[in-house]
């Protein structure tokens, strides 16, 4: 999987109204004294502009060198001045990052992990860069989700210069998707064609306890949707929050 060609048209096919949903949710489990916020797979910075205008100084990295130069002109065009430093790194080593009052991994980013071997190392390596009493809140796609509502899920999508085509299918691991992305973007008088396969991997609640109680994590809590409520067998996205 690689953001290479994605980057850049990232912004024309994400639904910027979850940035706010995702800040909110943020806000209402952070520590009221919360400062300093690392955000993993910052992606083009959209998430990040939002956490740096509620007040936060905020650290946001990603494995990607495009994306980050996105997000770095996204915060050059921003009519003030915003405390956000970005950061080149894996979210499965974060030892070289420093300490954090919360760190936030959105966008189901999580299931971007190959297996569980990876998925706790990166909850291992986020336990460490926590302050005591410091906040974990990251999301990932459901057993649902995965299993009954992406596979041959389409979507199609197109502007005078821009058209994109994503296909979903299951993967071969077990509760695993594969997202088949094409873009058309318009140069000049031709169009340029992009195709990326992204593969995304999720486990059951259970599971994700397991891992985060082997990292150390105590005091762990499930939500669903961006709302404050319990997880069901048709939520969509699930939500923890954990603590230090």
């Amino acid at each position: 999987m690689t953001y290479e060609n994605f980057a850049f048209v990232y912004d024309e096919v994400m639904d910027t109204t979850l940035y706010e949903e995702w800040l909110d949710f943020s806000k209402r489990h952070l520590n009221p004294d919360t400062k300093e916020v690392l955000e993993l797979a910052c992606g083009t910075g959209a998430l990040a502009v939002e956490f740096a205008k509620a007040g936060y100084e905020v650290t946001a990295l990603d494995l990607s060198e495009e994306m980050l130069m996105v997000a770095s002109a996204r915060v050059a065009n921003e009519d003030e001045e915003l405390d956000i430093q970005f950061v080149q790194g894996d979210m499965m080593d974060l030892s070289e990052v420093g300490t954090y009052d919360a760190i936030t991994c959105f966008s189901d980013s999580i299931c971007y992990m190959p297996d569980r071997q990876a998925v706790q190392q990166v909850f291992d390596t986020v336990y460490d860069a926590l302050e005591e009493g410091g906040k974990f809140i990251f999301d990932v796609h459901s057993l649902h989700q995965v299993n009954e509502v992406f596979p041959d899920y389409s979507y199609h999508y197109q502007t005078e210069d821009f058209a994109f085509l994503w296909d979903s299918f299951p993967g071969e691991k077990e509760n695993s998707i594969e997202h088949f992305l094409t873009f058309f973007v318009k140069d000049e008088e031709n169009f340029l064609r992009f195709d990326e396969l992204h593969q995304e991997r999720t486990y059951s609640i259970e599971n994700y306890y397991t891992m985060l109680e082997n990292a150390n994590f105590t005091a762990i809590e499930t939500y669903a949707d961006f709302e404050d409520d319990i997880p069901t067998d048709e939520s969509a996205r699930w939500f923890f929050v954990c603590t230090k």
